[in-house]
């Protein structure tokens, strides 16, 4: 049971219905970048979708895991509404070195209904990362280590916490998706790798400094990784 305040908008929560219809395995397509919902800051949800919004959010977990991703914000599947899914089970065994580098714990599924985020400290790292909406490449950004994350679960319900490493990444780069951000904007662009290259020649790099000093782009790394 969902419990916002607002009242139900009939015209969107049938077009929402309309597309999950569409796909019955609940898998949606994911838009790509150029696509002006990316680029629109999202609404703030308040109940627009009534008793659709369990099954949008269990459709954007499907996706997600169909992609595979880590997470996926609703204007990713072309819906304007400032919701996002998390979820990252870690590098599997024998990544020890590259997940203590980069601080990737496993972080369980959530939802978060408009969140928001600020820094925790002045630390920032730079390492690689993709999305699902910019098919094919990577690119090396720099975001704060650690962050609180504020707004709303699945139920309405007030979240409040602080990530860091991995899981901190994923909350910003998700949220910003609900500001009409994507992570090129943020990104070093010298470092902009097909994903092909980045397999070939930077993928061994548990933090990106060989790619750095022959790319010719700053690089932002952790006082203590791992810790």
């Amino acid at each position: 049971m969902n419990s916002f305040p607002g009242p139900v908008l009939p015209e969107l929560r049938d077009a929402v219905r309309g597309l999950l219809d569409a796909h019955p395995d609940g898998v949606l397509p994911i838009v790509q970048a150029g696509h002006p919902v990316l680029r629109q800051v999202a609404a703030t949800y308040t109940g627009q979708l009534g008793d659709v919004l369990d099954d949008l959010l269990a459709a954007m977990v499907a996706t997600m895991h169909a992609a595979p991703g880590v997470g996926l914000a609703a204007p990713q599947i072309g819906v304007g509404l400032a919701i996002a899914v998390l979820e990252d089970p870690g590098l599997p065994a024998g990544y020890g070195t590259v997940a203590d580098a980069r601080e990737r714990a496993a972080l369980p599924l959530r939802v978060l209904v408009n969140p928001t985020y600020e820094a925790v400290g002045d630390e920032r790292v730079t390492f690689y990362e993709g999305c699902l909406s910019v098919e094919g490449y990577q690119a090396s950004v720099a975001r704060h280590r650690s962050v609180r994350v504020r707004g709303l679960d699945g139920s309405g319900a007030v979240v409040e916490e602080v990530v860091h490493g991995w899981p901190a990444r994923i909350v910003q780069h998700e949220t910003d998706h609900l500001h009409g951000t994507l992570y090129v904007d943020r990104a070093e662009t010298r470092s902009l790798c097909a994903n092909a290259t980045y397999a070939a020649l930077w993928s061994d790099e548990a933090v990106p400094r060989r790619a750095s000093h022959e790319l010719g782009f700053p690089l932002e790394v952790a006082s203590a990784p791992g810790r």
